[in-house]
């Protein structure tokens, strides 16, 4: 298959480029020739692995699930730790390399939007590091949802933004930090938080994530002596599952399967499944698969993860669907709480709801597996959520 995407107008197959107004498309080449400049850059590579190592605390583990996968029988289950990084999830992976580039630029602001608290939390981390104003927009329903999330931007020196309008969640936020950035794009950043938006963001923050593949890769056949066979890992706007499948891409043995969320079911409107049952539009500066009404506008969506509730998707993955090199599957909020629990009890691992998702797909299908060796991308870890399960599930 083609790994070269995207290609120089920032298209995969039919979807991404720059669906921008005409004032923000030489913002956009600038972003885009900063990029292409640092990361053939030795230095900044350099700068960007010691953070990584030294900060992040990468490596993150590879860690084989061993009572949860003889409570399921079947196929063994494997996570990549990147609940374990710093700021407890991958969102820091693609903030270093971003308020690196926004600082090497000499932009004054970062700006950006977070839902499940994770990027907001990560960027604010990043820019506290390099000594760069960071102003975090996020939906009020989120806000309340992910409070301790709030606090740590806010220690961090974030100014978190509430956002009332619409639906309160993460369309609107991204909105409003959209609309904040259009008043001065020459000295403000933009730091998208998933591989969604105009390019160069989809390839960008791609890039910046392919580690976990990469290393994945290499620790997965240091442990087992073989590739994994099925790779799992949820779908929101999709970064960690691009981060995962990246380096795999070419492996044909190897399956790849992303998760969206279902929410209260497909029959309802209250989920999150766009790769499932949406349709092809526009959204937020790029063509991708959208939840979308007659008139092509965004409709309402809804997760239990708040990381997740997104109308749209990167169009990498827009792409992969296409030419079918990864399979989109779905679970419920439900399907979403019995992971969570059951990781927890068996592992002594609390993941992030949006990680449950991937690991509900994969406790689905384990059984009918047996043989094969899964490996989970457990995006994040589930602090941030205890207050919420607990209340949900009476604990």
């Amino acid at each position: 298959m083609n790994t070269k995407l995207p290609d120089a107008q920032g298209f995969f197959g039919a979807y991404g480029g720059q669906q921008l107004p005409p004032e923000l498309k030489q913002v956009m080449d600038d972003i885009s020739a900063a990029y292409d400049e640092i990361k053939v850059s030795a230095q900044f590579q350099q700068e960007l692995h010691d953070l990584q190592r030294h900060y992040v605390g990468r490596p993150s583990p590879v860690y084989f699930c061993r009572r949860l996968t003889e409570q399921l029988g079947g196929a063994e289950i494997y996570i990549k730790r990147e609940d374990l990084n710093h700021t407890g999830a991958h969102k820091i992976n693609h903030c270093l390399g971003e308020a690196l580039l926004a600082k090497k630029m000499g932009k004054s602001k970062i700006l950006a939007e977070t839902g499940a608290g994770q990027h907001g939390v990560a960027l604010a981390a990043a820019c506290a590091l390099v000594g760069i104003t960071c102003e975090i927009h996020m939906g009020e329903i989120d806000v309340e949802k992910q409070a301790p999330n709030v606090l740590r931007m806010k220690l961090m020196g974030a100014n978190v933004i509430p956002v009332s309008r619409g639906t309160q969640t993460l369309k609107d936020a991204v909105d409003s930090a959209f609309e904040e950035y259009l008043r001065d794009p020459q000295n403000f950043f933009y730091a998208i938080g998933s591989v969604v938006g105009p390019h160069p963001f989809p390839q960008m923050v791609r890039d910046f994530q392919q580690i976990v593949g990469i290393e994945a890769r290499e620790q997965f056949q240091e442990m087992t002596g073989s590739l994994p066979d099925t790779l799992v890992a949820c779908v929101g706007g999709g970064s960690n599952a691009m981060g995962l499948f990246t380096a795999f891409l070419d492996d044909t043995s190897v399956a790849m399967v992303g998760v969206e969320p279902a929410g209260l079911g497909l029959d309802t409107p209250d989920h999150a499944a766009t790769l499932s049952i949406g349709s092809p539009g526009i959204l937020h500066g790029m063509r991708c698969y959208l939840l979308q009404d007659a008139a092509g506008e965004p409709l309402p969506v809804y997760s239990i993860a708040s990381g997740l509730d997104y109308p749209g998707v990167g169009p990498q993955h827009c792409y992969l669907k296409d030419i079918k090199r990864v399979i989109y599957e779905h679970a419920t909020d439900q399907d979403c709480l019995d992971a969570f629990v059951m990781l927890s009890r068996t592992e002594g691992i609390i993941p992030a709801l949006e990680s449950a998702h991937a690991l509900a797909y994969a406790i689905r299908v384990a059984p009918q597996m047996a043989g094969k060796r899964i490996l989970v991308n457990l995006s994040g870890r589930g602090d941030k959520d205890l207050d919420f399960v607990a209340e949900k599930l009476q604990l």
